[in-house]
């Protein structure tokens, strides 16, 4: 396979300044030469998960977000608020590239026989750095994607997918027979509802808006409740007791959601209670939160028994925990159901300069349900 692959390519950076401005911009960087084992993987689809949000934009503050540069080459600065300035010390003045995951085609391969073998695939990659035109990474880490397979659809091979099939791998490993899922709509919640509904298992989804739970319900989820309305507490408690749920998966993160779950968990438990007790329910309660779309403080209140714990839940650190060969079999179930169950829809596709722009950043960075951006770095000029 003979392809041109330009000296020089752009790669998305941010970069927080001790002076407490964010600033995003194109580098032009050498592109990457893979090593015997590595290959290099032209990115043609890359998602722009709440993951990447987090890092892409640092904590700071959107509405003050500033255009300039060029057409070609934005830049964006933004101002970050004082007091959110000590949270970002591990990374001033590092100019840091951005991008979890993404998919694409192999056009140069290292002398080792597994890189070879993946010259000329579809891939998708999970590593880092996958906001840019070209990504060197090692072959053992590449997922060869179905023939035929664009590189849109096995963009999100893994941080969605993989989390909803890690979340219900949590469930199973730690004794819950159903799980409770926050901001139930988003592409990773309708994930779960599929993987729950093929795999027979009970899922309360929980949503903010009406349209969220008419979309739910269209796709065949069962319990389906919205918190804006005055009866969510009522129909939390009986969708827990219906389906026995006593682990949640919030993304939610600050306010006092967390503590609604909790407080219905308990209710639905003593719903069946065969004698009281003072310290509520021996059932354990748990509480996983993985997401952040309120920075607030989160708030429990003390009517949720003894039996009850809120951590944190992160992908990596789980994979890590079950193992290789555990992960590779989730892996394997993603690709063999990448357009059915893991799915992924996006509002818009962009280039890397389209990403940078107000405009965009207006609907992208409010992290809204069906508001997914997809970049495609294939669509800038080279450098």
């Amino acid at each position: 396979m003979t392809t041109t692959v330009p000296v020089n390519s752009l790669q998305l950076r941010s970069l927080v300044k001790a002076s407490g401005e964010l600033e995003l911009s194109l580098a032009s960087i050498p592109t990457p030469e893979p090593r015997d084992d590595e290959v290099l993987v032209q990115i043609q689809a890359s998602p722009m998960n709440p993951s990447d949000l987090g890092l892409l934009f640092g904590l700071a503050d959107l509405s003050s977000a500033r255009a300039g540069g060029s057409a070609a080459r934005p830049v964006i600065t933004a101002t970050i608020p004082d007091k959110l300035m000590k949270a970002m010390a591990s990374r001033q003045d590092q100019s840091m590239p951005v991008g979890n995951e993404g998919a694409g085609m192999v056009v140069r391969a290292g002398a080792s026989p597994a890189a070879q073998a993946l010259l000329g695939k579809m891939v998708a990659v999970l590593g880092g750095s996958m906001y840019a035109q070209y990504r060197s990474i090692k072959a053992v880490q590449c997922l060869v994607l179905p023939a035929g397979t664009r590189a849109s659809e096995g963009a999100s091979c893994f941080v969605n997918p993989l989390t909803a099939l890690c979340m219900v791998e949590t469930m199973r490993r730690e004794g819950h027979k159903a799980l409770v899922h926050t901001a139930a709509a988003s592409n990773l919640g309708q994930m779960l509802n599929r993987i729950c509904l093929k795999d027979g298992i009970g899922l309360v989804n929980i949503v903010r808006k009406p349209a969220q739970a008419d979309l739910l319900r269209a796709q065949g989820a069962k319990h389906v409740v919205d918190s804006s309305t005055d009866s969510f507490a009522d129909d939390l408690t009986q969708a827990l007791a219906a389906t026995g749920a006593t682990i949640a998966f919030d993304a939610i993160g600050g306010g006092r959601l967390a503590s609604q779950i909790l407080t219905c968990m308990e209710a639905a438990i003593n719903l069946n209670a065969k004698e009281y007790s003072r310290y509520g329910s021996s059932t354990l309660k748990q509480v996983y939160q993985y997401g952040g779309l309120d920075r607030g403080p989160t708030e429990i209140n003390r009517n949720v028994g003894m039996a009850w714990s809120v951590g944190g839940w992160l992908l990596t650190p789980f994979l890590q925990k079950i193992g290789f060969e555990a992960g590779q079999a989730l892996r394997q179930r993603v690709v063999a159901e990448l357009k059915t169950t893991f799915a992924s829809s996006y509002t818009r596709e962009v280039s890397l300069a389209q990403a940078l722009t107000l405009e965009a950043i207006a609907v992208y960075g409010k992290q809204s349900t069906g508001e997914k951006y997809l970049i495609n770095p294939s669509l800038d000029a080279t450098d």
